[in-house]
């Protein structure tokens, strides 16, 4: 066993140990979801920041850039950053001030039961794949500390993932949000050092990022100007209204936390997702032999470090990866227990209502743990989970929350477009399925409220 990875199994069992310890306090259901609706100003915005700070930030966008370059077409990580603002700024506190658990919940405030379990199912998915990156990436960094094929890596991070989970909640995972992001940012700011040096200094380094041919931000560089527009679409369009961020956003204490968590969470994420694109277009210097590019940050980070810090690295990997697959896993066992399984089977019990959410987290982990093995890569699936079936979610819970039109009908046809014409978009390779879809939803909503306006 390596130092980094005696080090690193060290800390997944101090993070395990402290779900153990909190998972005590869990009484019902909402403390298990959401926390009990207690999140203060300093759990809120890093439980934001790190749960958002994932797989597609430190692995993804890293092995995307270093193969393809960062043009106008490479959203990481202001795409996602501008999520977290434009959640702060529009959505937080009417969301907050719905007295929501899950998303699905404002479905069935504003649409009814019906409205609320398509709601339901439809969202599920995407939270699974985005727990399938998570588990892929943390596969990765296990396979890179140690002799592990990624393969191995892979099931034992899932083994460890579902587990972590299981316990200690929303509450838990905010708890340790707070260490995660803390050990993530110094691992990265101990990488990014290493790195400049390695390159021959700060001189150097900026000489190399100026005069790099794998930047250009030439509106040409995207190729058609509907391809950088459908990439910039996803993560601040499509992932607006997520389940991870709303889930963080209804835990917090006041309406006023929601929104102005949200907000510095953006700007933090902005702030530090800039480290991991700065590193990769300084990789071309250090590295050009990679068996799986996915290892490029962790790969320049073991060169680059001594043991020690390369353990520091590895733990703010892991620490990313464990914020948001807590996350994942957590929101979508919460749409199948509590508005599906729970209303449908008249369970009342609080303890079994936990109990039901812990099973959806073990079944789900199983099934992310598939995803991970067969999928094309990590940033592969995070950009299938932040587009599948939500502009259809967009256009209802922007429609739904600051406005009295549309009835059941009008958010289930919009529900169904959105997902359905992504889908057949996807699967005929159409360029910018997500905004063909989100075109489709719009269009849906419209002609629903023009139905029910002829119909009164």
């Amino acid at each position: 066993m390596t130092a980094a990875l005696g080090a690193l199994l060290a800390f997944l069992c101090l993070q395990l140990g402290i779900g153990i310890y909190l998972s005590k306090r869990i009484r019902s259901e909402a403390d298990y979801l959401i926390g009990g609706r207690s999140l203060g100003y300093t759990l809120a915005t890093f439980s934001l920041f790190a749960t958002w700070f994932g797989a597609e930030t430190v692995i993804g966008s890293s092995s995307s850039i270093y193969g393809e370059g960062f043009s106008l077409a490479s959203p990481e990580p202001f795409g996602y950053g501008l999520c977290l603002i434009l959640m702060g700024a529009f959505l937080a506190r009417p969301l907050w001030n719905r007295g929501l658990t899950t998303l699905a919940d404002l479905y069935r405030q504003r649409f009814g039961t019906g409205v609320e379990r398509l709601a339901a199912v439809l969202l599920i998915p995407s939270s699974v794949l985005w727990a399938g990156a998570q588990i892929r990436a943390f596969g990765q960094v296990l396979a890179t500390a140690s002799l592990l094929t990624p393969e191995v890596g892979i099931a034992i991070a899932a083994v460890f993932v579902v587990a972590y989970s299981m316990f200690g909640g929303l509450l838990a995972d905010a708890v340790t949000d707070v260490l995660q992001g803390l050990i993530l940012t110094v691992g990265l700011v101990i990488t990014l050092v290493a790195v400049v040096l390695r390159v021959g200094g700060p001189a150097e380094a900026m000489h190399l990022l100026a005069t790099t041919e794998r930047v250009d931000l030439a509106p040409s560089a995207a190729g058609p100007i509907w391809l950088a527009l459908e990439a910039w679409a996803i993560p601040v369009i499509g992932s607006l209204t997520a389940t991870e961020i709303v889930s963080r956003v209804i835990a917090t204490r006041t309406a006023a936390i929601a929104q102005r968590s949200s907000l510095a969470a953006g700007a933090l994420y902005i702030l530090i997702g800039s480290i991991p694109v700065v590193i990769a277009l300084l990789a071309g210097a250090l590295t050009t032999d990679l068996a799986h590019p996915e290892q490029l940050l962790p790969t320049v980070a073991r060169d680059s470090l001594p043991p020690v810090l390369f353990a520091v690295f590895a733990g703010g990997l892991i620490a990313a990866i464990l914020s948001t697959v807590d996350s994942t896993l957590l929101v979508a066992s919460g749409l199948l227990s509590h508005n599906l399984i729970v209303p449908l089977a008249g369970v009342t019990d609080e303890a079994a209502k936990v109990r039901l959410a812990r099973g959806g987290v073990l079944a789900f982990g199983l099934v992310a743990w598939f995803l991970a093995l067969h999928s094309d890569g990590v940033f592969a699936l995070v950009e299938q989970a932040s587009a599948l079936g939500s502009s259809g979610v967009v256009v209802s819970v922007g429609f739904g929350l600051f406005t009295r039109a549309g009835s059941p009908r009008t958010a289930a046809m919009t529900l169904c477009a959105g997902a359905g014409v992504y889908a057949v978009a996807s699967l005929t390779n159409h360029p910018t399925p997500f905004l063909l879809s989100l075109g489709c939803a719009l269009g849906a909503w419209t002609l629903g409220w023009l139905i029910d306006i002829a119909r009164r």
